[in-house]
């Protein structure tokens, strides 16, 4: 369980919601439902090697949307799409201190799954908490790599 804070003005701040990551089967085939249906352009794909994902972006407003299809049954994503099918996979909070804001997550109970960012998706660098600790939301802080 996460503990309460005791100190408010020590701790990192989180400048928005940055994305929704939904694990997909297909790119291809999930795709035109965001653009045909909900009117989003897709912005880009991407493949993120040390993941084992292909990626696509959609702006919604000041929140993006990420699509995320596994290119290796070794991936995180094929494994969670084996065990809960397509659907909401992760929720991604911008900060302008990853290392600050993992700090402070740690040490206030959470089981971090990346104790050192890693370059994402998006020209992001991102670190994972361990949906065990966050009340069963798979939690990603990024900040721009520049």
């Amino acid at each position: 369980m996460i503990a309460p804070s005791t100190n408010q003005k020590e701790q990192k701040m989180i400048t928005k919601i940055d994305h929704l990551g939904i694990a997909v089967r297909s790119l291809d085939e999930t795709i035109p439902y965001y653009e045909n249906v909900l009117g989003l352009t897709c912005e880009g794909r991407e493949e993120v090697e040390s993941q084992k994902v292909r990626t696509a972006f959609f702006a919604a407003g000041e929140v993006h949307i990420e699509l995320l299809e596994p290119t290796s049954d070794e991936s995180p994503i094929a494994k969670f799409l084996e065990k809960n099918g397509p659907g909401i996979h992760h929720i991604a909070f911008a900060t302008d201190d990853i290392g600050g804001q993992l700090k402070q997550a740690s040490e206030a109970g959470a089981r971090l799954i990346h104790e050192v960012p890693f370059e994402g998706a998006n020209d992001k660098l991102v670190a994972f908490l361990h949906p065990k600790s966050t009340h069963g939301v798979l939690t990603e802080f990024c900040q721009s790599a520049h």
